[in-house]
């Protein structure tokens, strides 16, 4: 497999508010490298270098705030997409997943092992799971529409309340 996985040099990011928590977004020269969301500065930043050990961090409001706003949006409208250019770094598995995950619909979900069995490649509904772990990309790569094959609700890289709360949102909009 291809890793893609290699570090953006530079990382601007800024932090915003929504519905469910302070959400923090990094821009690097090719689109937004990061969408978290935490309940604080403090955690989302720690969080930020943690996955991007390499890059060289730099506070930059001005540089995402068009992107916070349609992140924001999204949380208050769950029928209105975030439509954002993305830069998605991963394994080929992971960017599979990661590209269907994007095709759920707003207030739908899937099973991790349906998502595997539709993916063209051989991957388990474990695999899956791991890779909605790795995703980086609150919303706009919509992991918490994945739930286990029982129905239930399981693990969420922002928390499972969020991932509750998001899924409820989505089924009343």
């Amino acid at each position: 497999m291809t890793d893609k996985t290699n570090t953006p040099s530079e990382l601007r990011y800024g932090f915003g508010e929504t519905a469910i928590g302070t959400a923090l977004v990094a821009v690097s020269d090719v689109g937004i490298a990061s969408i978290l969301i935490g309940d604080g500065p403090a955690r989302l930043l720690r969080e930020l270098t943690e996955t991007f050990p390499d890059a060289k961090l730099v506070r930059d409001q001005t540089a995402v705030d068009q992107a916070l706003g349609n992140v924001s949006e999204g949380v208050d409208d769950p029928r209105k997409p975030v439509d954002l250019i993305l830069d998605i770094r991963g394994t080929d598995a992971q960017q599979a997943v990661w590209a269907a995950l994007r095709q759920i619909p707003c207030g739908e979900t899937r099973t991790y092992g349906q998502i595997a069995k539709a993916l063209p490649m051989a991957i388990t509904a474990q695999e899956v799971g791991a890779a909605c772990a790795a995703n980086v990309h609150a919303l706009a790569v919509p992991c918490h529409r994945v739930i286990k094959a029982d129905g239930t609700i399981s693990g969420y890289r922002w928390g499972v309340a969020r991932k509750r709360r998001l899924l409820a949102m989505e089924a009343s909009a």
